[in-house]
């Protein structure tokens, strides 16, 4: 553990620029599955994922899961991403889990093999240095969910509904964030950390009604929960939750990047541990955040009465 500890906070690695800023990544039909974009101006510091498989609702398949393990290994590495949000490119879907069908024609031993590969995505998504949001505008079962519980922040966009006249009418097929842990309603049970993320998010005898039964929860009941932070009214585009959590991601970015990344360090370290260690990791975190400039910032604004610049070092 103290290993993955010091690796986690090697901040002083040589950074490189993602070279590709605007990449996409061609599955074998030619369409691209995964986008990778960096916004521009104030909102410089967010990258996004888009996820865009629609003849899939974005599976995740061999080709869409090697994609995004090469994004995450190239932005990890990138430091302009203070911020990274995950979002679907198909309306009225997240992440519909993984692709079944393409999993029906692997043997045994090739299943073990992607299972394998798909939890090392997961791992990577939920190590990954600055914070990350899910932005879960429609459905995001099984896989889906995974993925979006590997994100330290989730946001779920709510049915839309519009009176007309004296009728009410429901607007929720492109909008709605319906999620769950279907597995074992498909003879399966979650082996991309469902087992694990889940019960530490909401707790294990909750965790384990939602697992046994395969249960789908709305948005709102997700937030009910504690599953998601934040749960927003849908609109016509069917994208709401990808403008919350982009809000959200702003009032990230103005905060110092390296206190950020080592709070998150500091947090998911210690929650594998008895609090006595968790308070151990939280003063390694907090020496490594001494000698940096953006200390020195904080202070100097704090004390001038001005808006910190914190330039991440």
């Amino acid at each position: 553990m103290l290993r993955a500890l010091t690796r986690a906070l090697r901040l002083t690695r040589p950074w490189r620029r993602l070279q590709a800023r605007g990449c996409a990544s061609h599955g074998a039909a030619g369409d691209p599955e995964i986008q990778v974009r960096a916004l521009a101006g104030p909102h410089r510091g967010i990258t996004e994922i888009l996820m865009n498989r629609p003849r899939a609702r974005n599976a995740l398949g061999n080709v869409l899961v090697s994609e995004l393990l090469e994004a995450l290994a190239q932005l990890q590495e990138d430091r302009q991403v203070r911020v990274l949000i995950f979002r679907s490119g198909v309306k009225g879907v997240f992440c519909a889990g993984a692709d079944l069908k393409e999993r029906e024609q692997m043997s045994e031993a090739e299943v073990g093999v992607f299972v394998q590969r798909l939890r090392g995505l997961m791992n990577e998504i939920a190590a990954f240095p600055a914070p990350t949001i899910a932005a879960m505008d429609g459905f995001a079962l099984g896989g889906g969910l995974e993925l979006a519980l590997a994100c330290d922040l989730r946001v779920a966009g709510l049915t839309l509904e519009e009176r007309v006249g004296a009728s009410l009418c429901s607007l929720q097929a492109a909008s709605s964030a319906i999620m769950g842990l279907i597995e074992t309603t498909r003879g399966l049970l979650p082996g991309a950390g469902g087992t694990q993320r889940l019960p530490r998010c909401l707790g294990v005898a909750l965790a384990k009604e939602l697992i046994f039964t395969g249960r789908r929860l709305s948005g709102a009941q997700a937030q009910a929960l504690g599953l998601v932070n934040h749960s927003v009214a849908q609109n016509e585009e069917g994208n709401a939750a990808y403008h919350r959590a982009r809000e959200l991601a702003q009032e990230i970015l103005p905060q110092a990047p390296i206190a950020v990344r080592l709070g998150k360090v500091a947090i998911d370290r210690g929650m594998e541990v008895d609090i006595a260690s968790g308070m151990a990791i939280e003063g390694m975190c907090y020496a490594q955040n001494i000698p940096t400039r953006d200390r020195l910032e904080g202070m100097a604004a704090f004390r001038e009465k001005r808006p910190p610049r914190f330039v991440g070092e």
